[in-house]
């Protein structure tokens, strides 16, 4: 056998450059090329200053520290919770506990009460988002704290615990998105939820007697009105039927002086044709309906009186 020929290869200087070259190319490659996800946005910085926002999928960039990315989620919602925290103990099983200091606060009516509540808010501006505040958790739970502060503070507490819930919510979004837009923060809130309101514990069982009476309060208001609409509607009624009977009697009474008015009339007419036949006649229907038909009577013709008879009596009448 022969002996093996001896590889002799030496790194010349061009053959250095052109490594050199190449893993230049590679490792600028690498930190030239990233991927931005579909719910983020990138934010690229060129020498440390802001130069532009990419969206989702491959995106270039200049190697070697010259640009960097910032990924930002934008289309993630996020929650922040206020009063409580959420302690996750199994795979979906959430629970609350450690309620904070944060919450206590002074009603309108000058009572204590625990608010808890949650906001929930999206990134709009990738740019302000990095580079407007520098505290920026921080700052979203002050500027809500005091939101909410000041809307349970204007109002009694039978009002935050009940009737204004919804209220309360809404003005608070709207208070919290005007301080986040002046402030320059980037984000947008999409809901604000009031959670557990209850007094604290040291007055909760006075709270509950108050309660206790107000309910028994509107319990009786509601029995009164009942009997109200119970009784009223009969009461009206009969005062109804009682002014139909008078307007009856009334009509009846008109109807009847119009018809003896009529009569009356018809009377004198005939009156004035025969006066002395009508008076006649008047005279004997006078003198049948005072003495009736079967009282038997004596005419004496010689008085000229009104009424010139006499009603004999059941006795023997003595002749005169």
């Amino acid at each position: 056998m022969g002996k093996a020929k001896k590889l002799n290869f030496k790194f010349t200087p061009a053959i250095l450059i052109t490594l050199l070259i190449i893993g230049v190319v590679i490792a600028g490659s690498f930190s030239s090329f990233f991927i931005v996800d579909e719910t983020e946005q990138a934010v690229i910085t060129r020498v440390g200053k802001y130069n532009r926002t990419v969206g989702p999928g491959l995106q270039f960039k200049f190697p070697f520290g010259l640009e960097k990315s910032y990924t930002v989620p934008v289309k993630v919602v996020q929650t922040e919770q206020f009063g409580f925290k959420t302690v996750k103990a199994g795979r979906d099983n959430e629970y609350r506990n450690n309620i904070t200091s944060e919450s206590t606060m002074l009603t309108g009516d000058l009572n204590i009460v625990d608010v808890e509540w949650i906001i929930q808010y999206r990134i709009v501006d990738p740019k302000q988002w990095l580079f407007g505040v520098m505290e920026k958790k921080q700052t979203i739970r002050d500027i809500s704290r005091s939101a909410i502060n000041t809307l349970v503070g204007d109002r009694a507490i039978l009002a935050v615990m009940g009737t204004e819930r919804s209220t309360i919510e809404n003005q608070a979004l709207e208070m919290m998105n005007e301080n986040f837009k002046s402030l320059g923060l980037g984000i947008n809130v999409i809901a604000v939820k009031l959670q557990n309101i209850v007094p604290p514990s040291g007055v909760q069982d006075a709270f509950e007697d108050v309660n206790k009476a107000i309910q028994d309060m509107n319990r009786f208001i509601n029995e009164g009105k009942e009997a109200y609409n119970a009784e009223i509607p009969k009461t009206q009624g009969e005062a109804d039927k009682l002014v139909q009977i008078a307007e009856g009697y009334a009509a009846e009474r008109v109807n009847r002086a119009k018809g003896d008015a009529a009569r009356f009339n018809l009377v004198y007419d005939e009156y004035r044709k025969a006066p002395r036949v009508t008076k006649d006649r008047i005279y004997l229907e006078t003198m049948t309906e005072v003495f009736g038909e079967n009282k038997p009577t004596v005419i004496d013709g010689k008085l000229n009186n009104v009424l010139p008879v006499k009603a004999l009596s059941g006795s023997k009448a003595k002749s005169e």
